[in-house]
């Protein structure tokens, strides 16, 4: 819900160390993209990683902003020939000033619905979709924002970013708080920490479900790509977390549980026989998993339809942040046989083969270690074998390309390396800095460029009982080349494959 605000309204919300003009008209929008302003808009120019919005603020105002927040004012030559009178709060941190006034401008939703925020290399959608679903479980009204999709009382949105910019999340939670909403599960990328994409929830629960090698390109070490993560945990630039659940497996764990109960959490870990909630007798079945549970609010036995331990982890982080959330766990235990596999997360693809077909997002090389170990343990009782399809993103962290080479050869019998979403690059160049990784291994591999190619040349190579693994793009639909963005599914390639295969046909 839009508060009927003028300017004075708003910059008695926003932290500013400058000000001047006033308005007495009606705020109609609170936007930073320049391209979105109408009249009567506040524009919030503010740095950013690529671009800097602070460009924009002519074609803002040429646009019919009612007024201007920057970060630079002290950069601008035309800000001393802005139409006399225009309003202008000059500001330290832009995206801190962007959360500001879109928390007021937008009602101030955050006061209505209880956050919980996860972050992590892998898992995280998967983790924010049961966290959602075991809440929905419990008669909760909630708003989802991730990776694949955002939800809004269950009404489905498509996402563009993992987390999106605070004006367009408040916007997302003002919609959710209007219908009746109580709740907001997120994911939170380490790049939405670090630039304060996340400035202005306060969040009541923060789960964190591993940390492995990805971003570098953006953070440069292992340590910053942590310390981004620990952003939301140790109180520094985020209100520290009422309760954290933390992965008690990750290597970073008790770092990371230190810093948290310093900022004055309360710590939950979690694990596989490890931790204060943990699955123990784990057995792995083909449509799930059966575990004990036990935790400090009760055991109990459990059937999940979840494959693999990586899905009893994200389900154990789950299960601990919905109680932390104040869900019965009896209703929890309840939840649990009815929650189903997330889009494009070891999503099986199924056509009539006699071979299993798995869709999945693993693009880093734990991930793909992951993802072959529990196909190897299907395979065990069918002695099949593994293939894998994968390929390594452009514009991205090369060092990571001849460690998924690796990872994919040492798990599995066959690989067919692809291109994922080459960006600008070349995808032959990208595959050329992942074969080492493949030769050092043995594995028998080809190589094609074209991943719907690479999709017919893994299923055709496919026999009664092996498992093909089709990992990097899970639940994307579409590919980035350098030049244009085609549509590009592969559960959609896939199943057309299979088809012109002879399966699933009448």
């Amino acid at each position: 819900m839009e508060a009927e605000m003028n300017w004075k309204d708003l910059a008695e919300e926003v932290t500013a160390v400058g000000a001047a003009g006033d308005s007495a008209e009606r705020i109609t929008g609170i936007e930073y993209d320049s391209r979105r302003v109408r009249p009567g808009s506040v524009f919030v120019a503010m740095k950013g990683g690529s671009t800097d919005g602070n460009r924009y603020v002519e074609k803002a105002i040429a646009s019919g902003a009612l007024g201007i927040i920057t970060d630079s004012a002290p950069k601008f030559d035309h800000l001393l020939v802005f139409q006399p009178g225009l309003p202008v709060l000059e500001v330290e941190h832009g995206r801190r000033a962007l959360a500001q006034a879109s928390a007021a401008f937008f009602g101030h939703p955050e006061r209505t619905l209880a956050a919980t925020g996860i972050t992590g290399t892998n898992g995280k959608t998967t983790t924010a979709f049961l966290t959602e679903a075991l809440l929905n479980a419990a008669a909760r009204k909630t708003v989802l924002v991730g990776t694949i999709e955002s939800h809004v009382v269950g009404e489905v949105r498509t996402s563009v970013h993992t987390t999106p910019e605070s004006r367009d999340l408040f916007e997302l939670m003002a919609e959710g708080a209007g219908r009746g909403a109580t709740e907001l599960v997120t994911e939170v990328s380490s790049h939405a920490l670090d630039q304060g994409r996340a400035a202005g929830v306060h969040f009541d629960v923060a789960v964190f479900t591993n940390l492995t090698r990805d971003h570098l390109d953006y953070h440069g070490t292992m340590d910053n790509y942590f310390a981004a993560k620990r952003l939301l945990f140790d109180g520094t630039a985020y209100p520290a977390p009422r309760v954290a659940v933390i992965n008690s497996l990750d290597p970073r764990a008790r770092q990371l549980s230190a810093a948290a109960l310093n900022a004055g959490a309360e710590v939950r870990t979690y694990g596989i026989d490890s931790g204060d909630w943990r699955a123990v007798n784990c057995k792995l079945t083909p449509g799930g998993a059966v575990l004990d549970l036990e935790t400090p609010a009760g055991a109990a036995q459990i059937t999940s339809r979840l494959a693999g331990e990586v899905n009893i982890l994200n389900l154990l982080a789950a299960f601990t942040a919905a109680h932390a959330r104040g869900v019965a766990f009896d209703q929890l235990v309840t939840a649990i046989p009815q929650l189903k596999p997330v889009p494009g997360r070891f999503q099986p693809v199924d056509a009539g083969q006699p071979f299993t077909v798995i869709v999945d997002y693993a693009h880093t090389d734990d991930a793909l270690i992951n993802l072959t170990h529990l196909a190897r343990q299907m395979t065990a009782k069918t002695a099949g074998r593994v293939i894998t399809l994968f390929g390594c993103g452009g514009d991205r962290d090369r060092t990571k390309r001849p460690k998924m080479g690796q990872a994919a050869g040492k798990g599995s019998d066959y690989v067919v390396a692809t291109s994922d979403n080459p960006r600008s690059e070349d995808p032959r160049a990208i595959l050329a800095e992942v074969e080492p990784g493949l030769k050092s291994t043995g594995v028998q591999y080809i190589i094609e460029p074209d991943r719907a190619g690479a999709i017919r040349l893994a299923l055709e190579a496919a026999k009664p009982g092996d498992v093909v693994l089709l990992a990097g793009k899970g639940h994307e639909k579409e590919q980035v080349l350098a030049d244009r963005t085609i549509h590009f599914d592969d559960t959609e390639t896939s199943l057309s494959v299979l088809h012109d295969l002879g399966y699933g046909r009448a």
